[in-house]
C-alpha cells in the first residue's frame, strides 16, 4: 500500500504517529445494558459459554486496550442547540437514545411496520405482535433479492410496542397491552439464528405456524419447506397457543435445509435463554485487525450465530462448533455455528494520507507539478453544504498535501490558507448563532449532530459518515503540521468524530452510529424507511471516513482513537470487496448475477444499480470515490484480471464518462503496466470525467506513483 510520504517533513509527524499502530493494539467497546439484572457479560475477549464459541486462532491476535474516552456531554453542549433534524422516533421508550442508521432501525422509526434482516432470519412487527421469515433469495441479472415472507406468526394481543434496549448488534422491543402495561420482550441480533420473546406477565401467544406438541419444551412445524423450531422454557402448547407464565422464554428459529445431526438439538438449548446484548471488542495488529462479537445471554448459556462471507475470507481462526449447517442469504451462503463468540480478521489497513511518490520520473513528476499549478488556480469557491463543501475541501487539501511532497510549498501556499480558513469556519461550536451554513448544531431529540446547510438528507441523519469523513480528512491533512490548527479545529472535529463513531455510548450519542460490527460495514440510511431493510452504496466513502477519522486521530495525537479508526477501515475495507467490488461470484446464490459488482446493498437484496445514475460507470465509480492513497485496499487479494473486467465493463468505449478519472485510478491497481498504459488516456481525460472531489493533478500523481 502506499505510504505517507515520509520523503516530506511536513508530514513526519503524522508518519511518526501512524507507526505506533504496528504495535498490538486493541479496544473494548462497552455496550448499555438493556435492563437491570442482567449477567455481568464475560470479560472482553472471552468465549461467553462452553458451547464451542471459543476459537483456536492460528493467527496471533491482538490484546484488547483501553477504548477512547470521549465527554460526549462536553462536546454537544458547546455546539448551537438547535431541532434542525427531521426524524420520527415512534417506537422508542423515553429516554433512549435514537439507533439511526443500524440494520433495525426501521423498527424505531416512522409509522409503518417494515421488515428487517437479522441473518439469517427476517423480522417484522405486527400490530398485535411479530412474524419472522427465512429470506429464500431470487437471483436476476441485475439483482439477489430476499425479501421478508412470513413463515411463523405470533400475536400477543398488543396493541404497541416500543424499542427499550439496543446495540449496535442486538435490539429489544417491549410489546405493550392497551393501557401501555409491558407483555414481553422480543430480542433479535444480526447473526443470530433465533428471535426469542419473554414474558412479562402470564401471557397467550397464537402462532400460524402448525408447530406441532411440546416434547421437552420443544415443538416443530414444517412451512414451505424449511424446518421451524419453537422451544420454550417453560409453559404448555396446545392448539397453537402458548401459554407462557412471566419470566418464560420462547424462542423460534429455523433449521438449516442440510442440517448436521447435532443443530436441532443445539438450537432449542440456545433458543430458550435470549441473547440481551452483544459485546464488541477489536484489535489492531501489523497484519490483521480482530472484531470479536460476544453474544451475551440473560443466563449465560451458550448461544449460536452464522458466519458471512468475511467472516471467512483471508486469515481467520480456527474455529469450534461449526459445521452445523448453512443458510442461503442475498449476502451470500451463511454457516451455522454453536458458540457465543464470533471472532474474525480483516488484514490491516493503516490509515494513509499521502502517495508514495518516491522515485518516479523526473518528466512525470515535471507534468504532474506543471498540471498542479492549473488545479490549484481553478480551484472556485467551496461548497457550503456538508457533503460538496467537505467534499471540495478534501480535494483542495489534497493538492496541498501533493504540492508539499513535491517541494511546490510556494504553489500551494495561498491554497492551504485557504482551506484552512473554511476549516476554521466550519469549526466554530457557535457558528450557526450567526449563519444558516457552514456550520453544526446539536439536535437534543435526535442526539446528532446537524450540519447546515444539509444535503442528501443528512437532517434526516443519512450518510453523516461520508460527509464528516471529508471533513476530518482535509483536517486531518492540514493539521498534520500546524497544531495552532488542530487546536481552532479540535472542538467541532471531535464531535463529528463521535457523531460517526462514539466507541462506548452516552446519553448525548449511541455507540457506533454508522458501522454494524457484525456486517463488517457501515449504513448510510438514518431511518431506513424501506421493506429492503438499510443500504448503502459508496463503501468506498466509508471507507473514507474512517481514513479520515484515523488522519485526524493521528494530527490530533489521539492514539486511542486512531487505533479505533484503524480498525474500521480495515474491517470496512474487507467487506467492501467481499460484498461490493469483489463479491463472490461464485456463490450459488449468485447464480444468474450478470455483473462484476454490487453496487448497492441492502439489508433484505443486493442491487446492480445507484440511486443517481443508470450508467454502467456510476455503479463501480460509486464504489472507488474518492480514490484516496488509502484506496489501494480495493486490490488486496484481489485478481488483476478482476479489476481489468470491472473497468471494462463500466467504461467499454474508454474513460470519457462519470467518474472516470476514478476508473483510471482503479485500473492502475491491475499492475504498473496498466498504471504507465493509463498515464496518456489521464493527460487526454476532458474535464467532465474528473470529479469535483478529485483533480487532474492527483490522478497524475497516482498513477506515477503506481507505475512502473
Amino acid at each position: 500500500m502506499t505510504a505517507i510520504g515520509a520523503d516530506h517533513p511536513r508530514r513526519m509527524r503524522l508518519v511518526v504517529v501512524l507507526a505506533a499502530v504496528a504495535a498490538l493494539v486493541a479496544v473494548v467497546l462497552l455496550v448499555p445494558r438493556p435492563w437491570a439484572g442482567d449477567a455481568v457479560p464475560p470479560a472482553a475477549g472471552g468465549s461467553g459459554g462452553s458451547g464451542g464459541g471459543a476459537p483456536a486462532s492460528p493467527v496471533v491476535g491482538p490484546d484488547d486496550a483501553t477504548p477512547p474516552e470521549v465527554d460526549a456531554a462536553a462536546l454537544t453542549g458547546a455546539l448551537t442547540q438547535a431541532a434542525d433534524a427531521e426524524i420520527n422516533p415512534v417506537r422508542l421508550a423515553d429516554g433512549l437514545v435514537p439507533q439511526s442508521n443500524r440494520w433495525y432501525s426501521g423498527l424505531v422509526f416512522g409509522e409503518e411496520l417494515l421488515p428487517v434482516f437479522p441473518l439469517p432470519l427476517s423480522f417484522a412487527l405486527t400490530t398485535s405482535g411479530f412474524t419472522v421469515g427465512l429470506p429464500d433469495p431470487v437471483t436476476s441479472p441485475k439483482a439477489i433479492i430476499g425479501p421478508h415472507v412470513p413463515a411463523v406468526t405470533v400475536d400477543a394481543g398488543a396493541a404497541s410496542a416500543q424499542v427499550v434496549a439496543a446495540d449496535p448488534v442486538a435490539v429489544t422491543t417491549r410489546l405493550l397491552d392497551a393501557a401501555g402495561a409491558p407483555l414481553g420482550d422480543v430480542t433479535i441480533a444480526a447473526g443470530s439464528p433465533f428471535v426469542s420473546f419473554t414474558a412479562a406477565a402470564d401471557i397467550d401467544l397464537t402462532s400460524g405456524a402448525a408447530f406441532g406438541a411440546l416434547t421437552d419444551g420443544v415443538a416443530t412445524a414444517e412451512v414451505a419447506g424449511t424446518t421451524w423450531g419453537l422451544a420454550t422454557s417453560g409453559g404448555t402448547l396446545d392448539d397453537g397457543t402458548l401459554a407462557l407464565p412471566a419470566g418464560a422464554t420462547a424462542g423460534w428459529y429455523a433449521l438449516p435445509d442440510d442440517a448436521s445431526a447435532d443443530a436441532a438439538g443445539i438450537l432449542a438449548a440456545a433458543a430458550v435463554d435470549p441473547v440481551v446484548g452483544v459485546d464488541v471488542t477489536y484489535g489492531v495488529g501489523d497484519d490483521v485487525a480482530r472484531t470479536t462479537l460476544t453474544y451475551r445471554t440473560a443466563g449465560s448459556t451458550p448461544s449460536a450465530y452464522v458466519l458471512m462471507h468475511h467472516h471467512t475470507t483471508g486469515e481467520q481462526p480456527e474455529r469450534e462448533g461449526c459445521g452445523l449447517g448453512t443458510y442461503r442469504s442475498v449476502h451470500g451462503t451463511l454457516e451455522l455455528c454453536a458458540g457465543s463468540t464470533l471472532t474474525s480478521y480483516a488484514p490491516t489497513v493503516q490509515p494513509t494520507g499521502a502517495l508514495d511518490l518516491e522515485g518516479i520520473a523526473d518528466e512525470r513528476r515535471d507534468a504532474i507539478l506543471a498540471q498542479l499549478e492549473q488545479d490549484v488556480a481553478g480551484t472556485e469557491a467551496f461548497a457550503s453544504d456538508t457533503y460538496f463543501g467537505g467534499k471540495h475541501l478534501y480535494r483542495a487539501a489534497t493538492l496541498v498535501v501533493l504540492g508539499e511532497q513535491l517541494g511546490a510549498d510556494d504553489t500551494v501556499a495561498a491554497l492551504r490558507t485557504r482551506v484552512a480558513d473554511a476549516l476554521r469556519e466550519w469549526s466554530e461550536p457557535a457558528g450557526c448563532d450567526e449563519r444558516a451554513a457552514r456550520c453544526f448544531v446539536y439536535d437534543e431529540s435526535a442526539r446528532s449532530v446537524i450540519g447546515r446547510t444539509p444535503s442528501f438528507g443528512s437532517h434526516e441523519l443519512n450518510d453523516h459518515h461520508f460527509h464528516y469523513g471529508y471533513l476530518l480528512s482535509a483536517a486531518g491533512l492540514l493539521g498534520a503540521d500546524d497544531p495552532d490548527l488542530v487546536d481552532d479545529l479540535r472542538p467541532v472535529m471531535d464531535v463529528l468524530a463521535a457523531d460517526i463513531a462514539a466507541a462506548q455510548p452516552s446519553d448525548e450519542l449511541p455507540q457506533l452510529r454508522t458501522f454494524d460490527p457484525y456486517a463488517g460495514h457501515a449504513w448510510a440510511s438514518g431511518t431506513s424507511p424501506f421493506a429492503d431493510g438499510n443500504n448503502q452504496e459508496s463503501a468506498s466513502e466509508a471507507v473514507n471516513a474512517w481514513n479520515g477519522l484515523g488522519l485526524w486521530a493521528a494530527a490530533s495525537g489521539q492514539d486511542d482513537l486512531l487505533t479505533q479508526a484503524t480498525w474500521l477501515t480495515s474491517t470496512e475495507a474487507a467487506s467492501a470487496r467481499d460484498y461490493w467490488t469483489d463479491p463472490d461470484l461464485e456463490d450459488p446464490v449468485m447464480d444468474g448475477f450478470e455483473h462484476r459488482v454490487v453496487a448497492l446493498n441492502w439489508g433484505g437484496k443486493r442491487d446492480y444499480a445507484t440511486w443517481f445514475s443508470p450508467e454502467p460507470s456510476a455503479m463501480l465509480g460509486i464504489l472507488l470515490i474518492p480514490m484516496g492513497p488509502v484506496s489501494d485496499y480495493l486490490a488486496v487479494d484481489v485478481e488483476p484480471a478482476t479489476i481489468l473486467a470491472a473497468v471494462d465493463e463500466a467504461a467499454p468505449a474508454g474513460p470519457d464518462v462519470m467518474f472516470g478519472d476514478y476508473l483510471l485510478m482503479y485500473r492502475a491497481l491491475a499492475g504498473a503496466e496498466e498504471a504507465t498504459a493509463a498515464w496518456q488516456e489521464a493527460l487526454d481525460l476532458p474535464d467532465t470525467s474528473i470529479d469535483d472531489g478529485s483533480s487532474r493533478a492527483y490522478l497524475l500523481a497516482w498513477l506515477a506513483a503506481h507505475g512502473a
